[in-house]
């Protein structure tokens, strides 16, 4: 789905950019074709006081050698000499002409004419004269002066289209991200749901149709359970109800005498009697590990509780506190007393380790798949990252047992998360520990980062030294 709305913007996206572009640079080429002509004709109208003055030929030439065209040889002028002994009309030209005899004619008649020669065109205006006659001004323009401009803004509204379709299909990727990931969430836990897991649930968030899939699956889930919790009821009512004619069968067995018929009575009696209670033991057994809640806490909530209990002594001790990301709810798959002991280790740590006054400050970042709190302090740092994450060896002083570390990596990992030691934005030491919530994909990643963890992480080299924490 996230492919083909891609695809579907990105061709409506080059339809749409095509229709305009193309008309547009056409228009940018016709304007400044027609801006060429109109500076070639500005320049032609120059030279027109000059010959309504005089036809003189060596003032025509001073007035075309004072002229801009003409000092860059692109004006020349056409004046009309009288008839020679057959009655033809003779021309003298004063300047460098490029155009044509024919097309020369052809504006002595009257019309303006704009004709091809070779590096561009000229344009030839015709200018009436005293005896009735006309002169042709020829003004010279290069091919450089027809096409000015249109490189660069053909270059313009090619990035600009160009940023549309990029544009476009970023919009598109988002919107299919937007739509699939609730939808790949549905169908993980419908094969979570397949395989027996029969607490997986699904946020409902994501468009309105995804949303109402996503209810309608939540509530078949709780429908399954409470039928699967009625059947086992069901099940264990009908083996106790047959307790009853079994023990009269056992009582009439019994009073059978001796024999094999009698015996092999009273043996399948016995024996029906253990499949019975075998029954009424599965279907107990059964329905007390479905009624047994999922292990699982709130974090907001407990960093919440514990930052309350710890902010009394740091007021005591003059620390500055600050609690982020906190206010919202965030469940992770880890027991309310585990997080309780791994959150009072770290905090505990701050405490042991830092001198009184120093600020620490506690972070709450919600991911998709994880649950990242951060742990961070202005105090010293540690010497030695690895050495504090392995069990036993952060002996840190007094009353250090090399343990609380240990005891949140242990925290952490049941999850499939990790933790992460290095230098805090206060300047001293930053905890980072990574709760990852339900799915396999997020557990992959981490045992990925744990196979990494002996080197110190990138970007926190030269922790300053300090003792390591409990």
């Amino acid at each position: 789905m996230r492919w083909a709305l891609i695809r579907v913007s990105l061709a409506v996206t080059v339809m749409v950019v095509l229709a305009f572009a193309v008309p547009l640079g056409l228009v940018v080429r016709e304007l400044a074709r027609d801006r060429a002509f109109a500076d070639a004709e500005r320049r032609a109208a120059q030279i027109r006081p000059a010959l309504a003055i005089t036809t003189d030929r060596a003032q025509l030439e001073r007035a075309v050698a004072s002229s801009q065209a003409g000092g860059e040889g692109r004006l020349a002028i056409h004046v009309p000499a009288g008839t020679d002994g057959t009655g033809a009309r003779e021309t003298y030209r004063i300047g460098r002409g490029r155009a044509a005899s024919r097309d020369v004619e052809t504006a002595r008649g009257g019309r303006s004419a704009v004709a091809p020669v070779p590096g561009g065109y000229v344009l030839l205006q015709p200018t009436a004269l005293a005896a009735g006659e006309f002169a042709v001004v020829e003004v010279y323009v290069p091919h450089e002066a027809v096409g000015a401009g249109v490189t660069a803004s053909w270059l313009i509204l090619a990035g600009v289209g160009l940023g549309l379709v990029v544009g476009a299909v970023a919009v598109a990727d988002r919107l299919g991200t937007r739509l699939v990931r609730p939808a790949e969430r549905l169908a993980e836990a419908a094969g979570a749901l397949g395989e027996g897991r029969l607490e997986v649930r699904v946020r409902e968030d994501g468009p309105a149709e995804l949303r109402a899939a996503a209810a309608s699956f939540n509530a078949m889930a709780d429908k399954i359970v409470r039928l699967l919790e009625s059947e086992r009821e069901l099940a264990a009512d009908l083996s106790h109800r047959l307790r009853t004619p079994l023990t009269v069968l056992r009582l009439n067995a019994a009073s059978l005498g001796d024999g094999p018929a009698a015996e092999q009575t009273r043996s399948a009696v016995a024996q029906l009697e253990r499949e019975v209670d075998q029954l009424i033991r599965t279907a107990r057994e059964r329905g007390e590990r479905q009624a047994r809640p999922a292990p699982g806490c709130d974090a907001c909530e407990v960093i919440r509780d514990r930052m309350a209990f710890w902010s009394a002594l740091a007021e005591d001790e003059g620390r500055t506190v600050r609690l982020a990301g906190a206010a919202a709810t965030a469940r992770v798959p880890v027991p309310r007393p585990e997080l309780v002991a791994a959150l009072d280790a770290l905090l505990g740590n701050v405490f042991r380790h830092t001198p009184e006054g120093t600020a620490f400050a506690v972070d709450v970042h919600h991911g998709e798949d994880a649950v990242i709190v951060l742990v961070s302090d202005a105090g010293p740092g540690i010497a030695d990252p690895g050495a504090a994450l392995r069990r036993g060896h952060g002996a840190g002083g007094p009353g250090s047992t090399g343990l609380g570390l240990d005891i949140v990596r242990r925290v952490a990992e049941s999850t499939g998360g990790d933790i992460r030691i290095g230098r805090s934005v206060l300047g001293g030491t930053e905890v980072r520990v990574w709760l990852a919530l339900a799915g396999g994909g997020s557990r992959r990643s981490a045992r990925r980062r744990r196979r990494g963890r002996g080197a110190p992480r990138r970007g926190t080299p030269g922790l300053s030294a300090a003792s390591g924490p409990s």
